[in-house]
């Protein structure tokens, strides 16, 4: 939960009422992702149970696709999905920030590099230290959403719901956008995945991950509706429809100007929390491909004294750090959105696969409703996957550009690795 809710529930309400024509269709869009975000964690949680190491999607589709598709998951991860959404919401943090301090474009950008390099340098301190940094905001957030819920609902009006539940006067909706609608939403949901990463340090793998989630994507869910609907208990659906900062504008409307700096504060304690917890998983994913020898050796490593990837975790920071520096809030969420739901699509379709391929595997939990969860996952993947294409197109290539480099990257390390490992033959004196 703590990293899922960062900023997308704060910052796409205002464009998703921009795509969809009704309070009834934002709660549709909010609700299909949320059930696909719970399609994919179920899925995800059989096969984090029957392979449980560090690496989560990158060890699934080894052992499905075998190491070339594995490293360019891992080579996607690394160069741009991970990269990606750390800079995205370091790029969020600014610009919540940024009204309060008084901050320039500058200073915005230094903020957000900041950022990071605060939360990589907690996260080489080990996973106890990133953990209880994690929990904390992880609490902080969620007392301060419910506390934000029950104030925007006891102020509001049940009527203004009512009255704009099937319409909001925005002129019709068309299937584009609510394709368009749904990438936004998905990106509020995205890293249910992420705690998959950490499956090797977790005690009782089999158990507590599907138990994680399942119940983390759920509860998130029901966060999101709740907080999206009660926008529209106190603002006109044309005032949200006119701001990125619906949350902040809400606050304002029932309780004045000095109240909207309080929901900024939380806002900003929100991202922090999903993006300190992405710092801590998503190296192990470097960290397991350097261990397979597809990756640089060095990233493999661990430091004695704290137990943690640590050059992964600064290699990811500062690739972030550049990635802050190269493109918009908006240019950054979507091309890393449209790559990783490529993979999402192929890793729950590898469940299919290896319960065909692997019907003896030890599987201490399974997949409720297979073959229709995963089916119905791999499904919405490849419309998502489309539409982002067609409506993203330069950015869609761009990623696939960069994606598709690491065929030639995996022929690269494979020959770097043979030639490392491979020592001559000294023919014995007779």
């Amino acid at each position: 939960m703590g990293i899922m809710i960062g900023s997308g529930i704060f910052l796409m309400a205002g464009s998703i009422a921009r795509e969809v024509d009704s309070i009834a269709a934002v709660m549709a869009v909010w609700t299909l992702g949320g059930v696909l975000s719970v399609a994919g964690a179920l899925s995800l949680s059989e096969l984090g149970a029957a392979f449980p190491s560090a690496g989560g999607l990158y060890v699934y589709m080894v052992e499905a696709y075998g190491p070339v598709a594995g490293f360019v998951y891992g080579w996607s991860a690394v160069s741009l999905i991970h990269a990606g959404s750390i800079a995205t919401m370091a790029a969020a943090v600014g610009f919540y920030t940024a009204p309060i301090l008084g901050l320039g474009y500058y200073q915005q950008k230094l903020l957000q590099a900041f950022v990071i390099v605060f939360f990589t340098t907690v996260n080489c301190f080990g996973l106890s230290m990133g953990k209880r940094v994690q929990n904390t905001l992880t609490l902080v957030k969620i007392v301060g959403i419910s506390l934000l819920v029950v104030l925007l609902y006891a102020r509001g009006s049940s009527a203004m719901l009512g009255a704009n539940f099937l319409s909001t006067g925005s002129g019709g909706m068309h299937i584009s956008s609510f394709g368009a609608a749904l990438v936004g939403v998905l990106w509020a949901y995205d890293g249910w995945h992420i705690v998959s990463f950490t499956a090797g340090e977790i005690r009782h793998p089999g158990r507590t991950l599907p138990r994680s989630l399942f119940l983390g994507t759920l509860l998130t869910t029901a966060i999101y509706l709740l907080l999206n609907i009660s926008y529209y208990a106190v603002l006109s659906p044309a005032s949200i429809r006119a701001t990125d900062r619906v949350a902040a504008l809400a606050v304002q409307h029932v309780l004045g100007p000095q109240a909207a700096i309080f929901i900024s504060i939380l806002i900003v304690i929100s991202i922090l929390g999903a993006l300190n917890g992405v710092v801590l998983a998503a190296p192990r994913v470097n960290f397991a491909m350097a261990r397979d020898g597809l990756f640089f050796r060095q990233f493999g490593s661990i430091n004695r004294r704290t137990h943690a990837p640590v050059v992964a975790t600064v290699a990811q920071g500062l690739w972030a750090i550049l990635f802050t520096l190269m493109g918009s809030f908006r240019e950054l969420f979507t091309s890393y959105v449209f790559i990783s739901w490529i993979f999402y699509g192929l890793c729950v379709a590898s469940l299919i696969l290896l319960r065909k391929r692997q019907p003896d595997l030890h599987r201490p939990y399974r997949c409720p409703l297979y073959p229709w969860t995963p089916i119905f996952f791999v499904a919405a993947s490849l419309g998502i996957v489309v539409t982002t294409f067609v409506a993203n197109f330069r950015q869609a290539t761009l990623g696939v550009g960069l994606m598709l480099l690491g065929i030639p990257l995996y022929a690269l390390f494979r020959y770097l690795e043979r030639d490392r490992t491979q020592s001559p033959v000294q023919e014995e004196t007779p």
